[in-house]
């Protein structure tokens, strides 16, 4: 029931004084109209079917609803301009708040930023203070009864408020909120239990939600996401760290272990009150749009409102700049409305011209399954790049995103492969970020529709780009990370006696980096090789071997971080003090924590950067610690955040008129582009990513990796 609809055969011109322009939204028991009073104020008016007004509870039900928002004044709370309970259609009228819901928000542009998080939570406890200093509870705080204005957001919507002290008007053993957001009490129609407290329970899940994306426990039917909000503990991984111990509180399961309103908003404002310009620039840009919009719209017509109507009142494509989930009336009826504010003016004070062009990019991504993190970093950059993008006073269209999860599994992957190949506003998708195991099966779903896929962390060496021209690896196949061991100990360790660890648990991986040292030795030295059997951890006949060999240089080249622990341990027991490397798949916090002090030093040669040691990406670290309330850029992130900019390029080289997906496949190609994190360009001959450009290495110094630098521009220390 979102957007913004011309007005019905069946509709009124005028209630209460009003005259209706169009519809905001409409559910099984009423309409919220747009409409104007007779001074000129633009408000969302709810109108209840005569059916159910009928109804002596539903009409007692609505008047309490009157009542109890037309008693609320806060701040953050939209205030009741009007309204005629006993009316035969009763209705009621709230002030018109700018902004999209917070439901809205996200799914357009995705999480907020950690700032943006904790502004509104302070604005909405501070609003619940409010509404509980009265004696009511709300009982559906979720993020369609968020509205975001440009001076802070607004709780709407008390259709289903009610007085602590009151008598309820539905059935003791009737769930009343929305799954979700809702409480354990509520989940388990523990009436009697309903308090304030419950009120922030849903506030910590609309939170988690604004940080995330996501609701703290899951998706699915209303059944399974209530036995999980009265039975399992929520999911708070993807939040920012700064906010978990206060969301966990307000999402403990016994209503007296939660915090106050009052006390949520008084830990959030320890860092300080809310900057003025609290939301991300893609959301007051929106707001601009739909007020000019709304203030485009024609004046009461005193001689129209004695005609009958004519339809539509206004024409189509002004009412759908309007956008969506200006009002929304779930199924017992609750609004939602904006406010006009000015048109949006260029650098002049003068009116900007029409919108410009729009296009959608898609990230497929994990961001369920077992490799979430790297898909969260990669959502999180390529979210930052369209926000960036989209600030840019020179481009000659917006950027959209649309993100699917594919939860790491191969036939989901083919399915979102599909769903993006089928929508045809997606000019090129950026993953996928899961396991590379199902990546062949999904390029040639993206193949079948010419739509080009960039893949940021997809190692594989399963097929080549001549073969599948709408792929654009932009990391190197996992067996060139050798590269780098062969270049650092030949020009910078000068190993003249390099041992290579045949680690078998790793199979075809640990084969390719043996090959590669033994059959071009580094410094033009000797290799030796060691074999550890898959089946064994025991790395002491090994390491053993490797110190009676003399070796200066040891290259581990399984992929396990646990048996690279035992291998840099069993090394150090036996004494070997030389240049020890291992690859990418090694750099996890499981290696460092099991080998301790004897991961020190080691070498890792990964496809990755830190931007924090890059400084050409200072302000996109910067932003980003901003934005998702975290301490360190994770790996990929900025990759990602390239790879959209990579793309953007090309849809610009293209020009507006001639932008279809054959064209992007040949711009990509033959583009180059130079990233925070690499330069990104492809071989003629081969159409492969010039790799060189992509090899890193760190190096594990008191207990974390350092990051050097690219692998032929590292020093030995």
């Amino acid at each position: 029931m979102s957007g913004f609809h011309a007005l019905k055969a069946g509709d009124p011109l005028t209630v209460g004084g009003h005259r209706l322009l169009g519809r905001l939204g409409a559910g099984g028991m009423g309409v919220v109209y747009l409409a104007r009073s007779t001074g000129g104020a633009l408000v969302a008016l709810k109108v209840i079917r005569a059916e159910y007004a009928a109804d002596h509870d539903f009409r007692t039900r609505f008047r309490r609803e009157a009542e109890a928002a037309g008693g609320l004044t806060g701040q953050w709370l939209v205030p009741v301009t009007a309204a005629d309970p006993g009316a035969r259609e009763p209705w009621l009228a709230t002030a018109f708040v700018s902004g999209p819901s917070l439901a809205e928000a996200v799914a357009l542009h995705g999480p907020l930023p950690y700032g943006t998080v904790r502004a509104l939570g302070i604005r909405l406890a501070e609003a619940l203070t409010e509404v509980h200093a009265t004696g009511l509870v709300h009982r559906d705080v979720k993020p369609g009864n968020v509205l975001l204005a440009l001076d802070g957001p607004r709780l709407i919507d008390f259709g289903i408020a009610r007085s602590t002290g009151a008598t309820a008007l539905t059935a003791s053993d009737v769930v009343i909120g929305s799954p979700g957001y809702l409480s354990p009490e509520q989940a388990q129609a523990r009436a009697g239990d309903i308090g304030p407290s419950s009120d922030v329970f849903s506030l910590g899940c609309v939170l988690a939600y604004a940080a995330t994306g996501r609701r703290p426990f899951g998706t699915g039917t209303s059944a399974a996401v209530i036995f999980r909000t009265v039975h399992e503990e929520p999911d708070l991984d993807a939040v920012p760290f700064a906010l978990v111990p206060l969301l966990t509180d307000c999402l403990a399961k016994d209503p007296g272990a939660r915090p106050t309103a009052q006390e949520v908003r008084d830990a959030l404002a320890r860092e300080g009150e809310p900057e003025s310009d609290w939301l991300p620039p893609e959301l007051p840009r929106l707001i601009a749009e739909r007020s000019a919009a709304v203030l485009a719209l024609p004046d009461p017509d005193p001689v129209t409102l004695m005609r009958p109507p004519e339809r539509p009142a206004l024409s189509r494509r002004r009412l759908l700049t309007l956008g969506s989930a200006a009002g929304v009336v779930a199924a017992g009826g609750g609004l939602a409305a904006w406010a006009a504010a000015g048109r949006p003016t260029d650098s002049d004070g003068g009116t900007t011209g029409g919108p410009l062009p729009r296009y959608a990019i898609g990230l497929q991504a994990d961001l369920s399954g077992t490799g979430k993190a790297v898909g969260r970093a990669q959502e999180r950059g390529v979210r930052l790049a369209v926000a960036e993008f989209n600030s840019r006073a020179d481009r000659a269209f917006d950027l959209a995103l649309k993100v699917l999860d594919d939860g790491g599994k191969a036939k989901r992957a083919e399915e979102v492969a599909g769903k993006f190949v089928a929508d045809h506003d997606v000019y090129a998708v950026i993953g996928p970020t899961g396991d590379s195991t199902s990546t062949e099966a999904v390029v040639a779903r993206y193949k079948e529709g010419l739509l080009p896929i960039v893949s940021v962390s997809s190692g594989t060496d399963a097929f080549t780009a001549m073969v599948d021209r709408v792929f654009f690896q932009l990391t190197p196949n996992d067996n060139a990370l050798a590269t780098a061991f062969l270049y650092y100990l030949t020009h910078t360790a000068k190993s003249l006696r390099t041992a290579v660890i045949d680690d078998r648990a790793a199979g075809r991986f640990s084969w390719e980096v043996v090959k590669d040292l033994t059959e071009w030795p580094p410094a033009n030295g000797t290799t030796t090789t060691h074999v550890v059997p898959a089946a064994s951890e025991d790395f002491g006949p090994a390491a053993g071997a490797v110190v009676a060999a003399e070796a200066q240089a040891v290259v581990y080249g399984g992929a396990s971080p646990h048996r690279a622990a035992l291998c840099a341990r069993a090394l150090e027991q036996a004494g070997f003090r030389g240049t020890r490397m291992a690859t990418e798949p090694v750099l996890e916090t499981e290696f460092l924590t099991e080998a301790g002090a004897a991961a020190e030093g080691w070498m890792i040669s990964t496809s990755y950067v830190d931007p924090a040691g890059l400084p050409a990406a200072a302000g996109f670290v910067a932003a980003y610690k901003k934005r998702f309330g975290v301490r360190t850029v994770e790996p990929f992130a900025v990759e990602a955040y390239d790879a959209l900019l990579f793309v953007a390029q090309g849809l610009s080289e293209l020009g507006t008129a001639a932008v279809e997906r054959g064209a992007m496949v040949r711009r990509l190609r033959a583009a180059t582009y130079k990233g925070l994190a690499k330069t990104i360009e492809f071989e003629a001959a081969s159409a492969e990513l010039h790799w060189v450009n992509g090899l890193f290495l760190y190096r594990v110094q008191n207990g974390a990796p350092r990051f050097l630098g690219r692998y032929d521009q590292v020093k030995k220390t």
